[in-house]
């Protein structure tokens, strides 16, 4: 499954998953859906408009090295795909931005070891702008995404927590930000060519 394809384009086009799939959601809040009903997290939204058996490892708090740690644990069952959506509470706690990227990267390798696809989510970058509702993607998520060839979900969370509307506080989403979430993930998903709708 984490084959690639070259399309005809010269983009890699990645095999499709069968319907009924295991993809693993490794992340934080965002991915355990702090801010919204129970079942309205973007895991459980993105199976419902997939046909893929998305499993929620978010857990609220984590960091980008909690997260590597309880990862061994979640890879039985194989997933065949991995939604990787780690980091913002690293940069919420000032952690270094090298031992991010080095648990990210580490993230990364071990399901590649592992024989597992990933997709890299791009988390915001707090900064000043962040106080006008101005958010943007930390630049280390495209350098990772370049180093370790995987695909890269960018802008939805930034876009999503930009806006009052789609936000339940200053960095969760609510009910809509996280079905908007996954209906841009369900569209990336297609577009990689994991799935056909």
């Amino acid at each position: 499954l984490s084959a690639v394809l070259l399309s005809g384009c010269g983009g890699r086009k990645y095999i499709r998953l069968p319907a009924g799939s295991i993809v693993l959601a490794l992340g934080d809040s965002l991915t355990a859906g702090v801010g919204a009903p129970r079942h309205a997290d973007y895991p459980s939204r993105l199976a419902e408009m997939t046909g893929l058996q998305v499993i929620n490892g978010g857990v609220s708090g984590d960091t980008s090295a909690q997260a590597l740690a309880r990862l061994p644990g979640l890879l039985q069952p194989k997933p065949g795909l991995a939604l990787v959506c780690i980091g913002g509470n690293d940069f919420l706690r000032r952690i270094g931005e090298d031992e991010t990227r080095a648990n990210i990267g580490r993230i990364l390798q071990t399901l590649q070891t592992a024989s597992v696809s990933a997709v890299l989510v791009a988390e915001p970058h707090f900064t000043i702008g962040a106080l006008v509702s101005s958010l943007s993607d930390h630049p280390l998520y495209g350098d990772l995404a370049e180093t370790y060839r995987v695909p890269l979900l960018d802008s939805a969370w930034s876009e999503i927590l930009g806006k009052r509307e789609l936000h339940s506080d200053q960095i969760h989403a609510n009910d809509e930000g996280y079905r908007l979430f996954a209906e841009k993930a369900a569209d990336f998903l297609h577009k990689q060519g994991f799935f056909q709708p």
